[in-house]
């Protein structure tokens, strides 16, 4: 990959691949670190977090009853419906 001048910043073009991989679309944000002195790690942004929140629910090992069945305006109607400042009602 190239480094290019992107106005007062430097800008590096990925490559489709890395974009088909990670599920990228034009306004998404990314995390990009550095694991050495010319190794770079792309992920999108939370990823990280999403990942290890599930790898502690699966974790847990819960088993839903064969019927279970959600349904989110049952769900709402209980209050588990967010609001804009994220309080349960």
């Amino acid at each position: 990959m190239q480094v290019a001048k992107w106005g007062n910043s430097l800008a590096v073009r990925l490559p489709k691949a890395l974009v088909d991989k990670l599920g990228l679309k034009e306004g998404d944000q990314v995390e990009i670190s550095a694991t050495g002195k010319k190794t770079l790690v792309v992920e999108r942004e939370g990823q990280r977090e999403r990942e290890e929140a599930l790898k502690k629910l699966r974790s847990l090992r819960w088993e839903l009853p064969a019927d279970y069945r959600f349904d989110r305006e049952e769900a709402h109607e209980r209050g588990w419906r967010l609001d804009d400042s994220d309080e349960r009602r």
